[in-house]
Formats: C-alpha cells, sequence, structure tokens
C-alpha cells in the first residue's frame, strides 16, 4: 500500500462546484499516494440541487457534509468559516482546493489561509468587473487568497496578472468544465431520457434557467424575465427548471402566474440538465456554468444580466447580453436564431490531469 504523501481536502457546495470537482477528486483519488477529503457546505441542500449530483456524477460520499446553507451571504460565509476550520484543524491536508466562487469557494479559502494551509483555486482569474455581484467580491478576494491559481482562459490568466498576483502561482490548465461536458455528454445521451417525459423533439424548444440574487430578488428584473419567457412561450415551448429560491422569489412577489405560462419544472439532475442543454434552440440564463455549457454544444446563449465573466463567448458570437429591462427585447433576441464563430478558448479536454499534476508538484 503506497504511502500518502499528499492530503487534499476539497470544499465544495452548489451545484457548478460539484461538476468540476466529480472529475478531479475521481483522478486524486485514483492517483497513488494522495489522500482526498470532501467536505460539501450544504450551500445547496434541495435534493434535486445536491443529492441527484453526487449520485450521477458518481461523486464519492462527502467525508464532512455541514449542512449549511439557506442563510445570508453573511450567515453562510461565517458559520461556513467556522465548522470548516474545525475540520482542517482535525485532518491537517497539504492543500485546500476550492472551486468557482461561490460563499463555500471563500469560506474554504479564509479558513484554510488563516490556518497556514496554502489554497489552490480552480477556475481562478473570472471577473465581470460588477463588484455589486456577491460572486465577483467572492472570486476576487479568494484568487489574492490563493497559492495556486487554475485559469481557464488567457483572458483569466491577463484578469490575475494585471491585478498583481505573481505570475509564479499562475497557471492555465483550460476549463475543467470542458472536461465534463466531454464526459457526461456522451454519458447524458446514453441515460437521459427527459425530452421524452417533457414531450420536447430537440431543437423545438428554448431552456431557461435563472437564480442570481440580482435578478430574484429584484421584482421588476424577475418581472421582465418572466414575462418575457411567457410571450415567448406563445410561439416555442420555454422549459424552465426553477431554482427553489427562484419559485419562492416569484411566488413571493405576485408573480406566481407567470411561472404557470411557462414550463415551469423542478431542478433537473445533470444528466438531464446537460441533455437539454444539448437539444435546445437557445438557451437563456443569468448562470456562468451555464453559459459555457451552452458553447460547448454549440447551442446560442442570452444572458439576463449587463455584463458576464465569459468575454470570450461574447467575442466568438454564440452569448448575447440582455439586461433585464424591457420585455420586447428580450422575447425579440430568444425568438432569434444564430450561430456563432468555431474556436475554444477552454483548452483540450485535459484540464483535471494537469491540475493534479501540478498539485503533486508543487
Amino acid at each position: 500500500m503506497a504511502r500518502i504523501r499528499h492530503k487534499v481536502l476539497s470544499v465544495v457546495g452548489a451545484r457548478p462546484q460539484f461538476i468540476k470537482a466529480a472529475l478531479v477528486s475521481r483522478a486524486l483519488r485514483n492517483t497513488p499516494e494522495v489522500s482526498e477529503v470532501l467536505v460539501h457546505t450544504g450551500q445547496h441542500y434541495d435534493k434535486n440541487m445536491s443529492e441527484v449530483f453526487f449520485r450521477e456524477l458518481d461523486i464519492p460520499e462527502p467525508d464532512y457534509n455541514l449542512g449549511i446553507g439557506g442563510g445570508t451571504h453573511g450567515q453562510n460565509t461565517g458559520r461556513m468559516l467556522e465548522a470548516i476550520e474545525e475540520v482542517l484543524l482535525r485532518e491537517r491536508p497539504h492543500w485546500v482546493l476550492v472551486y468557482g466562487d461561490t460563499d463555500s469557494t471563500l469560506a474554504g479559502a479564509l479558513a484554510a489561509a488563516k490556518l497556514h494551509i496554502p489554497v489552490a483555486h480552480v477556475e481562478a482569474g473570472l471577473r465581470s468587473f460588477n463588484r455589486r455581484m456577491p460572486e465577483e467580491i467572492n472570486r476576487v478576494l479568494t484568487d489574492h487568497i490563493a497559492d495556486l491559481l487554475f485559469a481557464p482562459t488567457e483572458v483569466a490568466v491577463r484578469n490575475l496578472l494585471r491585478e498583481g498576483i505573481p505570475p509564479d502561482k499562475v497557471y492555465w490548465v483550460g476549463d475543467v468544465m470542458y472536461d465534463a461536458a466531454l464526459y457526461y455528454g456522451e454519458k447524458a445521451e446514453g441515460q437521459s431520457r427527459i425530452l421524452s417525459k417533457l414531450g420536447l423533439k430537440p431543437k423545438g424548444y428554448i431552456l431557461a434557467t435563472i437564480h442570481r440574487a440580482e435578478n430574484t430578488d429584484d421584482p421588476v428584473r424577475l418581472g421582465v424575465i418572466l414575462q418575457a419567457f411567457a410571450e415567448v412561450h406563445r410561439e416555442i415551448p420555454v422549459v424552465f427548471p426553477v431554482h427553489p429560491r427562484t419559485r419562492k422569489r416569484a411566488e413571493a412577489f405576485g408573480l406566481g402566474p407567470l411561472l404557470d405560462a411557462v414550463m415551469a419544472v423542478d431542478p433537473v439532475g445533470y444528466l438531464d440538465m446537460v441533455m437539454l442543454e444539448k437539444n435546445a434552440r437557445l438557451i437563456a440564463t443569468d448562470s456562468g456554468g451555464v453559459q459555457k455549457e451552452a458553447f460547448f454544444y454549440r447551442v446560442p446563449c442570452v444572458t439576463l444580466r449587463e455584463e458576464t465573466e465569459w468575454q470570450e463567448l461574447l467575442d466568438l458570437g454564440w452569448n448575447k447580453l440582455a439586461p433585464p429591462a424591457d420585455v420586447a427585447s428580450i422575447a425579440g433576441l430568444l425568438e432569434s436564431q444564430w450561430v456563432g464563430s468555431e474556436g475554444n478558448p477552454f483548452g483540450l479536454g485535459n484540464t483535471v490531469n494537469l491540475i493534479v499534476q501540478k498539485l503533486l508538484s508543487s
């Protein structure tokens, strides 16, 4: 039996992190002399937002499930910070690995830094340049805490260097989500039955996802988005897996009838979501991860925000911004059809291997 020389503690808590961690975790656990400790903060605690992803992505059962979620950003981050610190004191890993830009990301990075444990950040260097977004604060702070910064694109590398982060900490490795798209896209084709279940035809519907606080917590913005979906649904089905928080806010704002005006469904599993993405005519979203998945499957995407972290997708023409201010303009974009340019700035599909190799050699 190989002697453990590298203990990596991975922190996850939300759907995009489960996807990113799935392949990295598998690679770590298949590497001799490596021990991984998986910590699930509980940030996404709904069964369809958490348990199903662990099952479908073959992610190992978490070594620690902290059960922290449902509070404000401050409450979540503070409680996670305290709980993760206790785990770190018990486990004493060589590295703490964090993903993306959630409260779980920042809490994991802060807890490790306070204990002088090196931090590696997967998906470093993303910038929307909108400091009103909680995710922007999380990603900026995590990048300036981290000791290894795994950037998905050359634009992300430039963002980090522009902020004065030492070049020897920054590594362009490509995007682990591209690795996942290749692996799970094929798996979804063989296992998902979501299209027949919902009575959908390939390229015969629009897929919508909304979850960001800037949209869900503002009754005007949310109303504009839902009205646009309802208007478009008269011409082409709008399939809308509704995030629990989005449904709660819509009902609180008296917008529940607009959910009834589209094909609003409960959150779906990852393989079903991949199948819906691959076969959509167009995707409307405010999610950074879904924007990329749309691109990987070459599906046009309308991003319902003023900005995006993924400038590359705008440059290639696969993504268009639609600030939620006017129903008619959003509906017009959703009903239009276009294709972008060729090219892929997200690597060669070997990002997971590059991350693991760098962790083990550092």
